[in-house]
């Protein structure tokens, strides 16, 4: 069992940076949502979801890229 865990592609912290940064994105799109203004054209609309939505791409990136360290 040993062996075929090492030939996963990503570790147990690379899956739980995938989920924040889910987590993460999901926040940002909710914000944007609560945009009262017309069309969606305020300042939760136009400015803060989407720099909330590329934190969680960046998340997301950083995730798939981190490669954890092993110390055997």
């Amino acid at each position: 069992m040993g062996k075929n865990s090492d030939n996963l592609p990503f570790s147990k912290q690379n899956y739980l940076l995938m989920l924040i940064g889910i987590a993460v994105l999901i926040i940002g799109f909710v914000t944007m949502s609560l945009d009262k203004a017309e069309y969606g054209f305020g300042f939760l609309g136009l400015t803060l979801g989407p720099i909330i939505v590329m934190v969680g791409f960046v998340i997301q990136f950083f995730a798939i890229m981190f490669k954890p360290k092993n110390n055997k």
